[in-house]
Formats: C-alpha cells, sequence, structure tokens
C-alpha cells in the first residue's frame, strides 16, 4: 500500500525558513511526478511545486524562494522554503503519481496527511 507520510513543518518566524520532507513507502516514484501543495484555513489547496525526472516546477508565488529536490535513494522528496511569510501558513501536503495538469489537486493519485507550517509575524 502506498503511502506518503510528511514531516518537518513547525513554527518559524516571518522571514526564517523549514524544510518539510515526505517520506513515500510501498512505491518507487522516482519515474512520477511528485508534488507539494498548500491548504491556509477556509481556502482551497493550492498548487506550490513539482519535481519529476525531467525538472521541476514551481507556482509564481514561491519561484524565488522555495525550491522542491528528491533524494532518490531514501525515495523522499523535499520543499526547502526561505523568507516566509505568515501568509504562508498552512498545511503542506505531498502529492504522487500526476497525470494531468501539475497544478491541479485532481491529478494526483496519491497524499500525504500534511504537515503544518505557521509564520508567525
Amino acid at each position: 500500500q502506498v503511502q506518503l507520510a510528511e514531516s518537518g513543518g513547525g513554527l518559524v518566524q516571518a522571514g526564517g525558513s523549514l524544510r518539510p520532507s515526505c517520506a513515500a513507502s510501498g512505491h518507487t516514484f522516482r519515474r512520477h511526478y511528485m508534488g507539494w501543495f498548500r491548504q491556509a484555513p477556509g481556502k482551497e489547496r493550492e498548487f506550490v511545486a513539482a519535481i519529476w525526472s525531467g525538472g521541476t516546477y514551481s507556482a509564481d508565488s514561491g519561484k524565488s524562494r522555495f525550491t522542491i529536490f528528491r533524494d532518490d535513494a531514501k525515495n523522499t522528496v523535499y520543499l526547502h522554503m526561505s523568507s516566509l511569510k505568515p501568509k504562508e501558513t498552512a498545511v503542506y501536503y505531498c502529492a504522487a503519481e500526476a497525470y494531468g495538469s501539475l497544478e491541479l489537486v485532481s491529478s494526483y493519485r496519491h497524499w500525504g496527511q500534511g504537515t503544518q507550517v505557521t509564520v508567525s509575524s
């Protein structure tokens, strides 16, 4: 059974950095698209970044501050976030095996439970 487990969220001051990770088990995703999304209270889940064997793609909101990368030996994907802003407080979700637009929640077959990121002002 495929499982995605996020960790590495937490509380950080505005301008700080965090690096949540997503460990996959039950399947090897190196050939698949994997992504990060976030969902703030009362808002829809939104795309943050995606990675595949040929490259990466990030939403405009984090393009210069967020970096997605993977360690295939560990079957783990990371999202390094810097210069965080209070409005980026959200639950950050890992997703795997996308078919279709990388920015759409509906494109991804597997989801983790999420990790809370809180940015204080």
